[in-house]
């Protein structure tokens, strides 16, 4: 599988990168704004496999793009790559969330998901996941946590469910359409909260599903 990451320089591409490229099955294309530091973080990775482009050249003939820029960037680089990307699905990792003083990390106070606001403003099928794995938890071997996937369309589905497994010593599962992102997006504060609070790098771990 060819996968483009964009904001494949930021952490949590760039740790994404990292791990799927020591599984050693795919193609990776790391994208940015900027190729010349796409082309420097694909070194830094090393590998065949692994390249940089921009992010207009990384989501050309790619079977799967995620969009692992920071949240304030998301909307902005969904709408630059919409025509570029046409119809190819994109799984959508970010999550806004804020700090407040004396209370912690704030999930988004948006009625609708960054998953399904990035879904309004491109043709592609959207997916939304991985937002209870750190990018620090991607580092070593798969962390022993489940990763969690939702999509109203089937094949972006499996497909992002076939990266996540690649991802996780846990399982990849169906957390149900996109609306779900709403629930998964907030993880992410609660994931932070639990860090700050217990000085861990905590997962989630779902029970009773076989």
């Amino acid at each position: 599988m060819r996968i483009a990451i964009l904001g494949g320089t930021g952490s949590f591409g760039h740790a994404l990168a990292h791990r799927l490229a020591a599984v050693g099955e795919d193609e990776i294309v790391l994208g940015s704004r900027d190729a010349g530091r796409a082309h420097d973080a694909a070194q830094a990775i090393g590998g065949d496999h692994v390249t940089g482009a921009t992010n207009h050249e990384a989501v050309r003939d790619a079977d799967l793009v995620v969009l692992a820029v920071k949240a304030d960037g998301a909307l902005d680089t969904a709408r630059d790559v919409a025509d570029a990307l046409g119809e190819t699905p994109l799984l959508s990792v970010a999550t806004a969330i804020s700090f407040e003083k004396g209370l912690g990390m704030l999930p988004d106070p948006e009625a609708l998901s960054l998953a399904e606001r990035v879904q309004a403003l491109v043709r592609a099928p959207v997916a939304a996941g991985l937002h209870s794995i750190a990018a620090s938890n991607l580092e070593d071997e798969p962390p022993e946590e489940d990763a969690l996937i939702c999509s109203d369309d089937a094949h972006a589905k499996a497909l992002s469910l076939q990266l996540a497994e690649k991802l996780v010593a846990g399982r990849a599962l169906d957390a149900g359409p996109l609306a779900s992102a709403r629930a998964l997006e907030g993880l992410t504060a609660v994931i932070v909260n639990l860090n700050r609070r217990y000085k861990a790098h905590a997962g989630i771990r779902v029970t009773g599903v076989e």
